[in-house]
Parts: structure tokens; C-alpha cells; sequence
């Protein structure tokens, strides 16, 4: 990729690090309602470090909320999540904040802010969090800018860059502080193919470069063989596959099938469609009186 380059980094130490030798993330028989709609149905899992992982399903399978609970920004109904070996669902707010170093964001939008350079949108969180020297936040500011291919677009603003631009500069963000952690939410959302595979890429590279754990929240299929050591499939509020992408790619399940392969009839859409149009039809979940059955 041009303007990027390749820079041999010793693994980061420091706040931002693991100090558990468990599993990066583990959730436990995690829980979520919104009414009467159960999002999230004693869902668990662990995840270890050094390692992609894809958490894939059809549009409102619980995938974004997930995300929040693993990242402390929403608490759950039930159940936990441990950072670390830190529950982040009950701990204080410091303790909170501490757990939080240890992990970055990539959000969908890039979240970038307009009136601050590139290099000004990476180093926020830098000079937020830190009482490092401004040449040294800047120094630190270069090289993740370089580590995604931006270094030619410091001074830019963001309403000056084009949609994936925006994306690395994102990442570059999210990779600030050395996080042992980087949760990516929908990373490919509104790229073109090729910039998709770019960042299918960083994402790779940085996970390999840097030692972090990658956490991906996607539904295209492609990247997630591209890039996940291991896939985790959400349907229906639980967990309907886990495992490596050869697993993922030969497994019999009607679901994960038709999810894979794009189908527009299966298990997946059936029940559900034809409730919603009862629904918006007849407003009542069913049809009227005297109509077909």
C-alpha cells in the first residue's frame, strides 16, 4: 500500500498491557433485554491474545451490542464480562477507566473530529490519558500514522480525506496507547473492495506487528476468511457457531450455511419476514379471519 511502511516495534509495555496470563476477554453467560426482546440469551465465551476474532450474524442478531458490553460502555441484564481478569460489568469507575487503557476502537464512522488535523485526531487520546512531552506524543503520533499507511496526510483534516483514509486514521487512533486490545465495529462499512482489503491487511499486520488482540464485528464474508483465526456467529440471541474458518466454511448448519453463502430463502429470514409483514398487513401477527392459512 503506498505511504506504508514496515516498522519493526518491540511489544508495548506498559498500562495499557495485559497483566493476567487468562484469557484476554471472557464473557460469562452474558444477558440482554430491551422490553420484551431477549438480545443477548446467556451467551460465554473466551478470547486469547494474539489472535483475530470475527463476531459475524445477520443484521440485529446482538453483534453491536455485544460490543458495547465487552467495551463497558452498556451493562447487562446478567452475567459478566472479564477485561484482564477485571469484571468491567461491576467494577468501580476507576478500576473502570484502568481496564479501559488496555483496549482501543475502531468505530464504524471513524468518529474522526473535524477540526482537528489527522495527527491532532491521534494524538487526543495521547495527550489525554498521558503526561508525555509534546515532541514525544508527536514522535508516537508519527509512527502509528506511518504503521497505517497515513504519514502523507498528517496535517490534513478530516473533511479532506477520502472514506477509507478516514478509516486508517481511525485505526491509528484507536492504536494510540498501545492497546493490548482493538475492537473493530464494522470496518468495512461503506469501502470498496479494494480498500476493504486494505484494511483486511492493517488489520492482520497490526495484529501480528504488535501482538494485540483483534476483536472484528463484520457480516462480510470475505473479509472474515481473509482474516479471522477464529469466527463466532450470533442467531436468535445465542452463540450458533464457533471456530476456525475452515470450520466455518464446511459446517452443515442450515444457518451458518445460508449466512455464508448469501441465500435469500432459509431459516434465517423465513420466520422472521413473514411475521413482519403479518405485522405491518394485518397489525396483529396474523392474518384476518377467513383469509388463507
Amino acid at each position: 500500500m503506498a505511504g506504508q511502511v514496515n516498522i519493526d516495534l518491540p511489544r508495548p509495555r506498559g498500562e495499557g498491557q495485559l497483566r493476567s496470563e487468562g484469557p484476554v476477554i471472557k464473557v460469562e453467560h452474558l444477558t440482554k433485554r430491551y422490553g420484551d426482546k431477549v438480545v443477548l440469551d446467556d451467551i460465554s465465551f473466551e478470547l486469547a491474545r494474539g489472535r483475530v476474532y470475527v463476531i459475524m450474524g445477520p443484521s440485529g442478531c446482538g453483534k453491536s451490542t455485544l460490543l458495547r458490553m465487552m467495551i463497558g460502555a452498556e451493562a447487562p441484564d446478567a452475567g459478566r464480562v472479564l477485561l484482564d481478569g477485571v469484571d468491567i460489568t461491576t467494577a468501580d469507575k476507576r478500576t473502570r477507566e484502568e481496564a479501559r487503557r488496555k483496549f482501543g476502537v475502531l468505530f464504524q464512522s471513524s468518529a474522526l473530529l473535524n477540526g482537528l488535523t489527522v495527527a491532532e485526531n491521534v494524538a487526543l487520546p495521547i495527550a489525554q490519558h498521558t503526561d508525555l512531552l509534546r515532541s514525544t506524543i508527536d514522535l508516537m503520533v508519527r509512527l502509528k500514522l506511518e504503521l497505517v499507511g497515513m504519514g502523507d496526510a498528517a496535517d490534513k483534516f478530516p473533511y479532506e480525506i477520502s472514506g477509507g483514509m478516514k478509516k486508517r486514521a481511525g485505526l491509528a487512533r484507536a492504536i494510540a496507547l498501545d492497546p493490548a486490545i482493538v475492537f473493530y465495529d464494522e470496518p468495512s462499512a461503506g469501502l470498496d473492495p479494494v480498500m476493504v482489503g486494505v484494511i483486511d491487511k492493517l488489520i492482520k499486520d497490526l495484529t501480528s506487528k504488535l501482538g494485540i488482540t483483534s476483536v472484528v464485528i463484520t457480516h462480510e464474508m470475505p473479509s472474515i476468511f481473509r482474516i479471522a483465526d477464529e469466527a463466532i456467529m450470533l442467531y436468535g440471541g445465542k452463540i450458533v457457531f464457533q471456530g476456525s474458518p475452515g470450520a466455518l466454511r464446511n459446517s452443515s448448519s442450515p444457518l451458518v450455511r445460508q449466512f455464508i453463502n448469501g441465500d435469500p430463502e432459509g431459516p434465517i429470514n423465513a420466520p422472521r419476514q413473514l411475521a413482519e409483514l403479518s405485522e405491518r398487513l394485518f397489525g396483529s401477527g396474523r392474518a384476518p379471519a377467513g383469509g388463507a392459512s
